[in-house]
């Protein structure tokens, strides 16, 4: 494993040594645009905190490769999340760790001025088994839409699963997440943001549906060996509405390997 990961390192290390450099204000308003034309490699990780009378904690990182085709008018994100659940019901001791339901999305971005926006399927993968996931196939409609005025960027996504197979035996899926943020540049590369999602499980009680969290963070996009750039961010949320079993605090993590497409398509120069 420890070969592999190194291999794979510096495979980024030499695609990276093709870019002609970007300059870092440039690539963190990439970094806040979820249509931008750039491949990138985010790890998120979000510790979620304080569930149950033990005040327990759910840790979820998100691995979510981000690849554009069709010269960038065709987005695609899959989310695979790492989860570690505790026991709930003690003060120590874990339930179960894994993979839990994989999650894809693919966006078209058509041409437009002003606003971007884009809308495509939202599909999640019974991954997770009976302890990490639904044990249900879902899909349904996905949007986004944002605008970047000077050095802010401002937008939402939306998207709403329904369950349609699976295990008859388990609850059926109907959730929508909103995704909100915003996010203002400061100069080299550093940045402000607040991105909190918010999410609705339509079969619950009124009373146990919503999770809406507040709080932000920051950010900047460093040059990793002056070659690689990485978008390295934190931010934290405080849950004002969630349910009576279910987190009061959320801390969020996030490094991005990021791989503007046109370092794959340069040509090497001719050395005479």
């Amino acid at each position: 494993m420890k070969s592999f990961l190194t291999t794979i390192a510096l495979i980024i290390l030499m695609i990276a040594s093709l870019n002609a450099q970007q300059s870092q204000e440039e690539l963190s308003e990439a970094a806040a645009n979820p249509l931008a034309d750039l491949i990138s490699l985010p790890f998120q990780n979000n510790l979620n905190m304080n569930y149950g009378e033990f005040n327990r904690n759910v840790n979820i990182l998100n691995i979510q490769p981000v690849i554009p085709l069709m010269g960038g008018k065709l987005i695609t994100r899959t989310i695979l999340p790492i989860v570690n659940i505790p026991d709930f019901g003690s003060e120590s001791g874990k339930l179960t760790s894994g993979l839990s339901d994989i999650v894809f999305t693919a966006f078209y971005v058509p041409e437009s001025k002003g606003v971007m926006w884009g809308f495509g399927p939202v599909i999640e993968l019974p991954t997770g088994g009976s302890l990490r996931g639904s044990q249900k196939w879902s899909a349904g409609p996905s949007a986004v839409a944002l605008v970047q005025p000077g050095d802010w960027t401002v937008g939402a996504l939306l998207n709403n699963t329904w369950s349609f197979a699976g295990e008859s035996n388990r609850e059926d899926v109907n959730r929508m997440l909103l995704n909100l943020f915003v996010v203002k540049q400061l100069g080299n590369g550093w940045y402000v943001n607040s991105a909190p999602i918010i999410t609705s499980d339509w079969t619950a009680a009124s009373e146990d549906r919503w999770i809406v969290p507040i709080g932000g963070g920051g950010g900047k996009v460093i040059m990793l060996g002056g070659k690689l750039p990485v978008n390295l961010q934190t931010q934290f949320y405080y849950n004002v509405v969630r349910p009576d079993f279910g987190p009061e605090w959320q801390w969020r993590f996030q490094l991005q390997i990021m791989l503007p497409k046109r370092i794959f398509s340069k040509k090497t120069k001719e050395i005479n």
